[in-house]
């Protein structure tokens, strides 16, 4: 089994668990490519988190869209952010935003390289 955390350092906790799942049957090949495009294509949960505070100077929703949640993103756009509350919701929950965005890009990730 290849070691995530050569592979990915910037994984932590509950993110590095599910990756560590994904890769434990696959070749040092294939988690060498997993790693690459994972890497490329994951969002940094600080990342999310500064964005979704630009969200209070009048782009509501913008980190909905980065996270590939486009309908709720133009919902928080023409109501700024549910009123505020759900950019609040969102800052706070951060983190799950990023783990659910990551977990499925991990598996679409995966099934790619197994291939």
């Amino acid at each position: 089994m290849p070691n995530v955390l050569q592979l990915l350092p910037g994984l932590e906790g509950e993110e590095m668990g599910y990756i560590q799942m994904l890769v434990k049957d696959m070749t040092d090949t294939q988690a060498q490519q997993f790693a690459i495009a994972y890497g490329s294509r994951r969002k940094d949960p600080m990342m999310i988190l500064l964005v979704c505070l630009v969200g209070f100077l009048g782009f509501a929703g913008i980190h909905r869209f980065i996270l590939n949640n486009i309908g709720i993103g133009i919902l928080y756009f023409f109501t700024l952010g549910l009123c505020f509350i759900g950019t609040i919701v969102d800052l706070v929950n951060h983190r799950k935003l990023a783990f659910e965005y990551n977990s499925r890009v991990a598996q679409e990730v995966s099934m790619l390289v197994k291939q």
